[in-house]
């Protein structure tokens, strides 16, 4: 039963990516004119909703990869720190990307999963 939640878990994040940019921000992103003008620009504000859109993903690859985890037996102290770890890190490179570091949630992002990896 946990590998089938872990892996609907995945799919779930790989389905809310790819079917909210194709039906939802390329659509956004064609009326960018209507959008409002962030840090003076509507692709800052674009770039803020994609990285928020796709970082819901990632903490349910992490759960996926935990519950996977938990299947195969007991998880550990380290492989919990480990998921937590690399989901940060990752949250950190969308707002880098999107915004072109223009969104400072990559600082605490960065930090937070340098810290709990090196815990």
């Amino acid at each position: 039963m946990l590998e089938t939640a872990a892996l609907l878990l995945l799919l779930l994040g790989v389905a809310h990516a790819y079917l909210g940019e194709r039906y939802l921000l390329m659509r956004l992103a064609r009326r960018e004119d209507s959008l409002p003008r962030l840090l003076g620009s509507s692709a800052f504000t674009l770039g803020t909703l994609r990285f928020v859109w796709h970082l819901i993903a990632l903490p349910w690859g992490a759960m996926a990869w935990l519950l996977w985890l938990a299947a195969q037996g007991e998880v550990s102290r380290l492989a919990l720190l480990q998921a937590i770890g690399v989901a940060l890190l990752a949250s950190a490179l969308l707002p880098l990307l999107f915004t072109r570091g223009r969104h400072l949630s990559w600082v605490a992002f960065l930090l937070a999963g340098a810290l709990v990896l090196g815990a």
